[in-house]
């Protein structure tokens, strides 16, 4: 969706150089036909095409002619482009229809579910974000869509689980249990020891914990490690942790919120298979954090003897805030974080998922305000976080974008949408022949396990199956849909994958029913398709003509730099380093050094020896203005000591440049995009005598 959010902001760009004032009223119209604005060439631009891009980026303003003059200039421009891309037949392309499907896919989804649901749900889940919950499970495996024998099984098995932890499993249930898995393995005297000893397996540590406890409740942590299928259980007892909202499937989470501290629900079918659940503590979110900062860069992959030396240099910080050394004045002088080191290491408020782990955790863990870490590594380096303040959760409000994209990839939202398939039915009078789908039992083979079906295999197969609208879906369809939806995949029963895949098919037909009527029933999703397709042609034909243009036309864009180099200018700079030292006594040292004609290479690995804090350096090539103590020692030569946070610092500068224009290199960026817009401008006056523009003044003059 990267690219659709570009084509929305280049349009509301192209139109935000007018600073509009005047918003339209309404337009005399008796026979409800939009008049005719303007026409460029022989396309005629329709009022209401203007009105609607002008009223979206134009809101609150009061009237003003010239600027709706200026505005109406720009829509001409916008629309004379359009013009040129559909003359060239841009929207003919398999790419342009593609990328245009692609978009109202994802421009329909919030309207092919039902509104109220998902807004109950956006709430529900900034409910349930204010509290984290802390569950324990043992997951007894059972694949979606399995044969019917198997889930008996496995549920057989989840109500013995419940059972051991009640204390109501007898040894009956067990050996009914095990006839079963004898049945399903076809286990006879004379079957092989190993498919024996499978079921075996299966059952004796559940009859081992029956023995055990019999008649009292079992502890759920042992019953996790002998009998659960989560790998991790065998870790750590099937003790999940702590988690909030969107950290399990739907269903397992909704099953916690709804159980009391202490108690145990389940089973609980989730994609996984069935879950016996205790919810063993809830809590208040942990919410938001503000700490400071102190960081030693040391990213991933750092040479190792760099590497040792960016850890030395934590170790020591550490240390001196351990010892009582300020904090802040650490952070400032040290972090190589610049931003935050001059705010004396300070970051912005953040939540869980916003840091990475180990700094996240670290930060979290720190129980009151001023507490701080020990040296915590991620990918950029090492930390020492130290906490400024806490609170809890932000508002709905404030979260309600978030919160929509999250429900919207979750699971619960297919319960909007199963909404809107209930009311598609009802509004459609939606009627079925379920008997016609069992037919397809037959027809399903082996190949459709390995995803090889034909739908010509049920080509016989024509009755009609449900009737939605004046729309009939046959059983022809039905088997094209198989065909399309079949992948490779474990066998189960044949009923049941019908079953499924033929409530899908009717869902999907049902959703897709909606889709085609959404231009009928909502303006503003036509309105959008329309500023998408105009979008997604200006966006390529302004990339073909302008943006890439200019980047790879080399010849072209050294021409531009040589005609205009004046305009691209350094002012003068200083080539320097800021020293910071530990005392005096080294400053002095290290002047001797510079002196010496030392390079800062070696001045530092000679008197960084015992301590990596003693001296630092920060060299570059300065602009007045990038740092104080730069400005105030604008020539050659070495300033005076100055004392700073405790250190001695001092400026060496090895040279001032002089005013010079920059090169193309150095000024590629603004250089392209002043080759771009000249390239635009004589586009656009070539589409001006291509395309001639007539406007309508009556019209214009309407607009009042």
């Amino acid at each position: 969706m990267k690219k659709g959010i570009l084509i929305i902001t280049t349009i509301a760009l192209f139109f935000s150089s007018a600073s509009a004032q005047l918003m339209p009223g309404p337009i005399q119209n008796p026979d409800n036909v939009s008049p005719v604005l303007f026409t460029i060439g022989d396309t005629k631009v329709q009022l209401s095409d203007f009105l609607y891009v002008y009223k979206k980026n134009n809101k609150d303003q009061a009237n003003d002619q010239a600027a709706l003059d200026n505005y109406i200039d720009l829509f001409t421009t916008f629309k004379m482009k359009v013009k040129e891309a559909h003359d060239l037949s841009l929207d003919t392309s398999a790419a342009f229809k593609n990328e245009l499907a692609g978009y109202r896919k994802q421009v329909a989804q919030p309207y092919l579910t039902d509104k109220k649901v998902n807004d109950s749900l956006l709430m529900e889940a900034y409910t349930r974000m204010g509290e984290d919950l802390s569950a324990s499970h043992v997951l007894i495996r059972c694949e979606e869509g399995a044969f019917p024998s198997d889930t008996v099984i496995a549920w057989a098995k989840a109500i013995i689980v419940n059972g051991l932890i009640s204390g109501k499993t007898n040894a009956k249930m067990i050996n009914d249990y095990e006839i079963k898995l004898k049945a399903k393995y076809k286990i006879t005297k004379a079957s092989a020891a190993s498919d024996t000893l499978k079921v075996y397996n299966l059952v004796n540590p559940l009859r081992m914990l029956e023995k055990k406890f019999r008649g009292k409740p079992a502890p759920f942590d042992e019953i996790a490690f002998v009998v659960s299928e989560d790998e991790s259980a065998k870790q750590n007892r099937g003790n999940l942790g702590y988690f909030t909202a969107f950290s399990m499937v739907y269903s397992f989470e909704t099953a916690v919120y709804n159980t009391s501290v202490g108690k145990v629900v389940g089973p609980i079918r989730t994609k996984f298979g069935y879950h016996i659940i205790k919810v063993t503590d809830r809590r208040a979110a942990q919410g938001d954090v503000l700490v400071a900062h102190i960081m030693i860069k040391a990213p991933d992959g750092m040479v190792a003897a760099d590497s040792i030396i960016a850890f030395t240099k934590i170790d020591e910080i550490y240390k001196k805030i351990k010892n009582g050394e300020d904090f802040v004045n650490l952070a400032k002088q040290f972090s190589d974080d610049k931003p935050s080191a001059s705010n004396g290491g300070q970051l912005p408020w953040f939540g869980l998922y916003k840091m990475p782990p180990a700094f996240e955790k670290a930060a979290f863990d720190l129980k009151n305000n001023a507490d701080f870490s020990v040296p915590v590594k991620t990918a950029w380096g090492w930390h020492i976080i130290k906490r400024i303040d806490r609170r809890s959760i932000a508002t709905f409000e404030s979260m309600k974008s978030d919160l929509k994209t999250r429900v919207g990839r979750d699971n619960r939202a297919m319960q909007g949408r199963t909404s809107l398939i209930s009311k598609v039915k009802v509004e459609n009078k939606f009627s079925e022949i379920t008997s016609t789908k069992l037919e397809f039992v037959p027809f399903l083979d082996s190949t459709f396990w390995q995803g090889r079906w034909s739908s010509e295999k049920a080509k016989s197969l024509k009755k009609v199956m449900f009737t939605l609208g004046k729309t009939a879906y046959t059983q022809n369809d039905f088997a094209v849909y198989l065909e399309s939806h079949q992948t490779k995949r474990t066998k189960v029963d044949n009923k049941v994958l019908i079953d499924e895949a033929y409530k899908n098919f009717v869902d999907d037909a049902c959703v897709a029913y909606e889709d085609q009527l959404l231009d009928s029933k909502y303006p503003d999703f036509k309105n959008l398709m329309q500023e998408y397709r105009d979008g997604i042609l200006l966006f390529d034909l302004m990339d073909k003509k302008v943006w890439s243009k200019a980047v790879k036309d080399t010849v072209g864009l050294r021409a531009y730099y040589e005609a205009n180099k004046t305009k691209y200018m350094w002012k003068e700079r200083a080539d320097a380093t800021i020293y910071s030292c530990q005392d005096a006594k080294t400053s002095k040292k290290l002047r001797k050094l510079l002196k010496s004609g030392k390079d800062e290479k070696t001045i530092l690995a000679t008197l960084n020896k015992e301590s990596q804090l003693v001296v630092t350096a920060d060299h570059k090539i300065w602009l007045k203005g990038d740092n104080e103590m730069i400005d105030a020692n604008w020539l050659v030569g070495v300033s005076a000591d100055q004392q700073k946070d405790k250190r001695i610092l001092f400026v060496s500068t090895a040279k001032i440049i002089l005013p010079s224009c920059k090169t193309l290199q150095e000024a590629r960026g603004t250089i392209t995009s002043d080759y771009q817009s000249q390239l635009e401008k004589d586009w656009v006056d070539s589409l001006k005598k291509k395309y001639p523009v007539v406007k309508n003044l009556d019209v214009v003059k309407l607009i009042k």
